[in-house]
C-alpha cells in the first residue's frame, strides 16, 4: 500500500499538470472518450472522460503496473443562460489552479471570478471521499459536478 501522503502529492501534480495545465491529449482508450495522462517515474495518471458542456469521466493513478486511486465525476450545464462551456471551464481552470498552489486537490474553497463564484465541498480525504462543485452566476445555480473516489484497496 503506498503512503497516502505520497498518493495526494502525485495526484495534485498530475491534476495541475493535465487540464488545468494544457496538458497534451492523447490517443483516447474508448471510443468517444478525451483523455490527457501524467507520468513520472512508476507513477501513471490518466484523466478520461466524455462530453463537453455536460460530462462523465474517470481519473486513475496506477503505481507500476497496479490501479491504486480512483475517481469518478460528472458535470453539467444547469443554467445555459447563464453560463457556457467555455466560461465554466475558465472558471473552473482558475478555481483549481488555486487549489492545486495550495497542494490540496478536495473541496472547503470558494474562488470568485469574474464569471461568477466557484464553491467546492467535500468530506473525507485522498483514501475515500466524494463532494461537489458548483459555479454560481447572478446568486443562481449555473454549473455543477458531483465525483467521489479514493484507494483502490486488492
Amino acid at each position: 500500500m503506498p503512503d497516502i501522503a505520497m498518493v495526494n502529492e502525485f495526484v495534485v501534480e498530475a491534476k495541475a499538470a493535465t487540464y488545468v495545465g494544457g496538458g497534451v491529449p492523447r490517443t483516447p482508450c474508448r471510443p468517444g472518450a478525451h483523455d490527457i495522462g501524467y507520468e513520472r517515474g512508476d507513477w501513471r495518471y490518466l484523466d478520461s472522460y466524455f462530453g463537453g458542456a455536460d460530462f462523465a469521466g474517470q481519473e486513475v493513478v496506477w503505481l507500476g503496473d497496479e490501479p491504486i486511486w480512483a475517481m469518478n465525476y460528472f458535470g453539467c450545464i444547469v443554467a445555459p443562460d447563464l453560463i457556457d462551456g467555455s466560461a465554466a471551464g475558465a472558471v473552473i481552470k482558475a478555481a483549481l489552479s488555486a487549489m492545486y498552489r495550495q497542494g490540496r486537490f478536495l473541496g472547503g474553497m470558494e474562488f470568485d471570478h469574474p464569471v461568477g463564484r466557484y464553491i467546492d465541498r467535500s468530506e473525507g480525504g485522498c483514501e475515500r471521499f466524494r463532494g461537489n462543485e458548483c459555479i454560481m452566476v447572478n446568486g443562481h445555480e449555473a454549473y455543477q459536478l458531483d465525483y467521489r473516489g479514493g484507494l483502490i484497496i486488492p
